[in-house]
């Protein structure tokens, strides 16, 4: 079977897309420039995000007192051993919240990154309360040049969960930021979390419909993982009637079920995360890898015979 995305695979792969525009695979490395959120430093509210440690996705080399061309020079390094077939590589702005700082600042962050040899564009995590319309206007004008991907958290299209979570916005507000990032030309992508409290399977899977309408490039998935240390742990000790945990079997039917739903001109990132073990503190998959699950995901795919948007009923 032909799908719409142009490659043989199930769902709408971001890699293979690259691979197939542009002859290779772009290597992301994570930097931590040491931005702030403002529901961490008192502007919105503190302690951040109930689910949030970024010490469990941070590789080893991205430390913020290091300068950026540091964390560059030693990420090159960290993935040549690891992916040796990388055609490139792109400056991702991880930690925290990535344009949350004056425009003047930005501008020599973002200057450092792009003037390694190395580099050929920018990832930017931020959230959706945290774009100006002059931090938007400048990196169009960088776009221009070398490519910009903008990754928001929006993480629920559910105000009561944002509000549960202490995310400090709402689902509008994410809205409105990605239709104006969208509008600029940059590729806009976002970050959803499954199994967030207070939600339901049915919860997620009728999400479905609502993401599948902003105007988004790309798309990251994971399942929720109570990290040791956050505010989260303790609301999981306390109500773990209130989450969703999914198995690995029940997750890769769920993802499934909620890809058949999807819009399949948005391109897909990632559908699991990942975290080494030692941080969990709810019940996790062992030591299965990303890849392994995706693996899954695609054997299992074959066998329901689905793709994503085989049930899709809105816009492409």
């Amino acid at each position: 079977m032909t799908y719409p995305w142009g490659h043989p695979r199930r769902f709408n792969s971001y890699i293979s897309f690259s691979r197939k525009t542009h002859g290779a695979r772009f290597q992301k490395l994570s930097i931590d420039a040491g931005f702030s959120c403002p529901n961490r430093d008192g502007s919105l509210s503190t302690g951040g995000c109930t689910f949030c440690t970024n010490d469990a996705f941070n590789p080893s080399y991205c430390q913020p007192e290091k300068s950026i061309t540091q964390q560059i020079d030693e990420g090159i390094q960290f993935h040549q051993t690891r992916y040796r077939r990388a055609g490139g590589y792109i400056a991702y702005f991880q930690a925290f919240s990535n344009t949350y700082a004056s425009l003047a600042h930005l501008k020599t962050v973002y200057g450092e990154a792009l003037a390694h040899p190395e580099i050929t564009g920018l990832s930017i995590g931020t959230r959706p309360d945290c774009m100006s319309s002059e931090i938007l206007d400048y990196l169009k004008e960088i776009n221009l040049s070398k490519p910009v991907n903008l990754e928001y958290g929006v993480e629920s299209v559910y105000d009561k969960t944002l509000l549960r979570i202490n995310r400090g916005h709402t689902y509008a507000q994410a809205v409105e930021t990605i239709e104006r990032t969208a509008s600029a030309g940059i590729h806009t992508a976002a970050h959803f979390i499954f199994g967030l409290p207070g939600e339901t399977k049915n919860d997620m899977l009728a999400a479905a419909p609502a993401i599948s309408a902003l105007p988004l490039s790309s798309i990251k998935f994971h399942q929720l993982q109570v990290l040791k240390g956050t505010l989260m742990e303790k609301e999981f000790a306390e109500q773990p009637g209130d989450f969703v945990q999914f198995s690995l079997e029940e997750y890769i039917e769920f993802i499934i079920d909620f890809l058949q739903q999807f819009n399949p001109a948005i391109m897909i990132e990632r559908l699991s995360g990942e975290v080494p073990p030692r941080y969990l503190a709810s019940p996790g998959w062992g030591l299965v890898r990303n890849d392994q699950v995706l693996q899954k995901i695609e054997k299992r795919m074959e066998e329901r015979d689905t793709w994503q948007g085989k049930f899709y009923q809105g816009k492409r």
